[in-house]
């Protein structure tokens, strides 16, 4: 085993993400500089709250590095090796050690270390490169001969008080986090984390994705959970849509600022009453078709924005996304294990009806996502250059990456501006690369603004100005975050 004095170290340049021309890097490091200590601002994720109200020791490395993140691995699956060898579960299986799965979390690690050269060059490999220098310490470059040292540099460190879960989100100098809840949610960790006395604050999202569904096998199951906890009749897409305006208001109780909504393709729609209760009937009877279950999206998402004209949550709409690709994969495994792809989406016809209802109002903010990079420009500036509600999210998923992120700001900031945009969120369920992730972002926005103060667009003072809302100040305001101490 190689030990830390005879490895390769692991070093983090200064200069990192800047560009190579010595004048844009000048102004890039200057700009950077008045970002890098701001609080970060965390409005939209998947981190699990149990982790925080519980604030037990994360057990080991690979169960917090490894096997919850689908940028893992996703990129080590298409390279042939198994889900079960970096410690996925299939669905109704127990884990055990026939060769072919892997519990023991040093194998894990060691598969892990083995193929982490796949990640050079991607933005993977950039936060996992932050997180062991940043937030474990680590000097040495992981690989095969590194790889028993370093798991045994980390697992000692999560044993102590320093890498709980509530000390590592004090030390990362988070303002708030969002966490994705299903609308049909006990949000028991978050009334756990707020009867603790826990000074840090973190509030849940609406999502009711799974109650849209209509085709699919849980959906019933889900409507029956969402009636008993609003307790009402749920009888009809009239009741389905009062029963989620209850939950709304429990949500937002319980701290939350917004909801979120996964869709293929961004079409909204009104439909008559004889229509919506037509469909319904399909769905109560195991008849809904994929053509159903879009036009009731479509409904119901135009239902969504008026209850947030009502109640003031603030709408995230993330399209584009061709969820569990690999059917026999989803099949064995579940959601959620990085087989969703982008596909092309279309804004402008499909979200008239949405916007010319409610696009107008001060009351709604409507937050688009994509993954189709093409609609930037054409289409999604646009929209967030001229309706008061809407505003783009950062560059997702696919594209938060260097040059993701800097195609998404020369797409549209001259169009929409920076201020009809909200800032960087992490959209992660990889705890200890928050920081990461965020520093990746307030490097690229430095580099961009840089590259404008060389050509004389902006001046120094614009782009000082410009980074500090592009890293904190957008994101507060647009997920109305506005009671929290300004930085």
């Amino acid at each position: 085993m190689t030990t830390s004095s005879t490895a390769t170290p692991l070093t983090l340049h200064e200069d990192r993400v800047f560009d190579s021309d010595p004048t844009v890097r000048r102004v890039a490091r200057t700009i950077y500089e008045g970002t890098r200590a701001l609080p970060l601002i965390c409005p939209h994720g998947h981190v699990d709250p149990r982790w925080l109200a519980d604030n037990a020791p994360f057990p080991e490395p690979s169960s917090l590095l490894v096997t919850p993140d689908h940028y893992v691995t996703r990129m080590l699956y298409s390279q042939g090796v198994p889900l079960e060898a970096l410690g996925v579960r299939p669905l109704g299986t127990q884990a055990r050690d026939d060769g072919a799965l892997a519990n023991d979390p040093r194998r894990i690690w060691r598969t892990f270390a083995a193929h982490v050269g796949l990640f050079r060059a991607t933005p993977s490999g950039y936060w996992l490169d932050h997180e062991l220098h940043d937030v474990f310490g680590i000097r040495v470059a992981l690989n095969s001969a590194t790889a028993d040292y370093v798991y045994d540099a980390i697992a000692e460190r999560l044993q102590s008080a320093e890498f709980r879960p509530r000390s590592l989100f004090e030390r990362f100098n988070i303002d708030v986090l969002a966490t994705t809840d299903a609308a049909t949610d006990s949000l028991t960790s978050h009334a756990a984390l707020r009867a603790s006395g826990w000074t840090g604050r973190v509030i849940p999202t609406f999502r009711p994705d799974q109650l849209f569904a209509i085709t699919s096998p849980s959906w019933r199951d889900a409507v029956d959970v969402l009636a008993a906890q609003s307790q009402m009749r749920i009888d009809s897409v009239a009741a389905l849509v009062d029963a989620l305006a209850v939950r709304r208001t429990v949500f937002a109780a319980a701290g939350a600022t917004a909801t979120d909504h996964g869709v293929q393709d961004a079409y909204t729609a009104q439909l008559t009453d004889d229509a919506c209760d037509a469909i319904w009937q399909r769905a109560m009877d195991g008849r809904a078709t994929a053509a159903d279950q879009r036009a009731l999206t479509a409904h119901l998402l135009m239902e969504m924005a008026r209850q947030s004209v009502d109640d003031g949550l603030v709408m995230q709409l993330h399209a584009g996304s061709y969820r569990n690709h690999n059917v026999p994969l989803f099949d064995r495994f579940g959601p959620d294990i990085g087989a969703d792809s982008p596909i092309a989406a279309e804004f402008t016809r499909n979200l008239q009806p949405l916007l010319n209802a409610y696009g107008n109002s001060p009351a709604l903010t409507l937050l688009l996502f994509t993954l189709d990079e093409s609609t930037y420009a054409r289409e999604l500036a646009p929209l967030a250059g001229h309706y008061p509600a809407v505003r783009l999210g950062p560059a997702w998923w696919f594209h938060d990456s260097i040059s993701g992120m800097t195609r998404y700001r020369e797409w549209t900031t001259e169009t929409a501006g920076i201020w009809n945009t909200a800032g960087f969120n992490d959209d992660t369920r990889a705890f200890c690369s928050i920081p990461a992730r965020h520093d990746l972002s307030r490097r690229v926005d430095a580099n961009v603004l840089a590259r404008l103060v060389a050509r004389h667009l902006i001046d120094l003072s614009d782009a000082h100005g410009m980074a500090r809302a592009m890293a904190y100040d957008l994101a507060r305001t647009t997920y109305k975050l506005e009671g929290l101490t300004t930085a």
